[in-house]
């Protein structure tokens, strides 16, 4: 069982492969990934505003707390000027403790520096690859479209497309159909002319049929009429016979009185 779901398995993987792959478009896919870097960048670039930001926070903590630092020693100085060395004193001490906290927002503010340096450096880098890689989906997806375009002008022109292929198949059936009623037609006329099929309406003639009883209308019309010019022509010369006949059966009568 273990190997014939193994097979199973393969075979499923196989067909979704090629499944997906008949289904993959280059360009989309180039599409795809170029918006992917757009949101990298994207993300690079707001780390580093967040981190200039913070940078920027910094330094405006960190002028407050110089202001403060002044201000105390200031006051230092007029309470030891007014005799008031207890005052100095503490005024020296919170100036001491601001001083600490301006260590360490400095420490901090160098540290900010060098990420939001890294992040931009980053950033440019980044930019320049988008920038280079969008130039390069843009022709990847021109020569696959002028590409696509040729394959397709091919295969119409060999006939080998999925549509040209339909329309040929078609053609051919189209013609073997003519070609198939055609002789159909042609046996019938030829079985038709030679009798062994009649004609149950009794309308159609054959070639020669209907030539002879052309031939044979025009030759009763041609008979017709030669009939007729007999009929004249004896008409006139059986009168004159009949008078000569007459005449010489009247003669030996003349002559024995």
């Amino acid at each position: 069982m273990s190997g014939v779901m193994k097979r199973m398995g393969m075979i499923f993987r196989s067909k979704a492969n090629k499944a997906l792959d008949r289904a993959e478009d280059p360009r989309e896919t180039l599409d795809y990934s170029y918006q992917k870097q757009l949101e990298l960048l994207q993300k690079v670039r707001r780390g580093v505003a967040d981190v200039a930001t913070s940078r920027k926070r910094l330094e405006l903590q960190l002028s407050q707390l110089e202001q403060q630092s002044g201000k105390l020693e200031e006051q230092g100085k007029k309470a030891l000027s007014l005799g008031r060395e207890d005052l100095a004193r503490e005024a020296l001490s919170r100036r001491a403790a601001l001083q600490q906290q301006v260590t360490d927002l400095q420490t901090q503010h160098e540290t900010l520096q060098g990420e939001e340096q890294k992040l931009t450096l980053a950033a440019q880098r980044l930019q320049a690859k988008v920038d280079a890689f969008r130039t390069k989906k843009e022709t990847i997806k021109a020569t696959y479209t002028a590409a696509q375009a040729q394959t397709q002008i091919g295969e119409a022109f060999s006939g080998i497309s999925e549509e040209m292929g339909d329309v040929g198949m078609a053609v051919q059936r189209a013609e073997d159909k003519t070609a198939q009623m055609q002789a159909r037609s042609g046996a019938i006329d030829e079985l038709l002319a030679s009798g062994a099929l009649d004609d149950q309406t009794g309308t159609a003639k054959d070639d020669l049929t209907a030539e002879l009883d052309r031939i044979s209308g025009g030759s009763d019309v041609e008979l017709e009429l030669q009939r007729m010019k007999s009929e004249l022509a004896g008409g006139d010369s059986g009168g004159g016979q009949q008078a000569i006949e007459g005449g010489q059966q009247e003669s030996p009568k003349f002559d024995k009185q």
